[in-house]
């Protein structure tokens, strides 16, 4: 069991007063087998006004609306969650689902819909052959495909620390051989997808008391990976950028099919782009 403490906060800063649109705000953890939470409480200044509600993939959405103008605004999150996911989890596989390739239930293909399709366009296959190299035969085991896949990523492709918004293609990041945990996901979920399976992208935070995990910064940090759903035991964790699986360092925020539908915090406000300064974002992820 790990009691855990987790602070994000976001600041933007205006070159003058300006009028703040609505914003869509992702920062409240999603309660699994493995995770408790304990306490969430939300800050926003100047104050807003806060409804909540749930999307289609059941995340928690906090929007808030302002009336008054501001050059400033900061959303602060403080969160305590109890992590008692296993270091070396037993995934209890349906035997109809214990090799690949194999065929979803009737309910579970409808229900998975647009998450067993590729997001990217690949008009030429390419990405279909590059999985390829990772099925041994037909069939094969599943979990090990699965882990072969995940783990091809990072013995192929450079892992990077990227500031800069936005998330490449699968291509792209085979094309050019580094990417961050956001592009691994990424690549990974379609990658399956390919395959036929299953897959959602998950946006949260990475627990790393060790400090041996790729994407921590020194006192935490947002990270991304992915779910694949595999009959009998549901949706399996994937971290392909520290090669893992299961939930033991993973504490989910928000799972979608898309990747940029599970952006932490996203607004507007009235005026020029060159009006907003400066953007910060400090995330703490720690032991209570």
């Amino acid at each position: 069991m790990a009691l855990i403490t987790i602070t994000h906060a976001t600041t933007f800063c205006y070159r003058a007063s300006v009028r703040l649109g609505p914003h869509r705000l992702m920062l409240r953890p999603r309660e699994t087998r493995d995770l408790t939470l304990t306490s969430f409480d939300l800050e926003i200044v100047p104050t807003a006004r806060v409804d909540w509600s749930h999307d289609v993939a059941g995340n928690a959405i906090a929007s808030a609306s302002f009336e008054v103008t501001t050059d400033t605004l900061a959303i602060r999150s403080s969160t305590t969650v109890d992590l008692t996911a296993p270091a070396w989890p037993v995934f209890p596989i349906a035997a109809s689902a214990a090799s690949y390739p194999f065929v979803y239930s009737d309910h579970d293909w409808t229900d998975l819909g647009a998450l067993s399709t590729p997001q990217y366009a690949d008009n030429t296959g390419r990405l279909a052959t590059w999985v390829e190299q990772f099925v041994m035969s037909r069939p094969t085991d599943t979990l090990s495909l699965l882990k072969d896949i995940s783990n091809g990523i990072t013995a192929q492709i450079a892992y990077e620390i990227r500031e800069a918004e936005g998330t490449q293609g699968p291509l792209d990041t085979i094309d050019r051989g580094f990417g961050s945990c956001r592009d691994f996901a990424v690549l990974f979920a379609d990658a399956v997808r390919t395959l036929g399976l299953g897959a959602r992208l998950t946006s949260g935070y990475l627990y790393d008391p060790a400090g041996d995990q790729l994407g921590s910064a020194a006192a935490g940090s947002t990270h991304a990976w992915v779910e694949v759903y595999v009959p009998g035991v549901g949706w399996i964790p994937f971290d392909p950028t520290n090669r893992s699986v299961g939930s033991a360092h993973l504490i989910p925020v928000a799972v979608a099919r898309d990747i940029s539908q599970i952006t932490p915090v996203i607004g507007s406000f009235q005026g020029e782009a060159s009006d907003l300064i400066s953007m910060d974002v400090a995330v703490r992820v720690e032991d209570q």
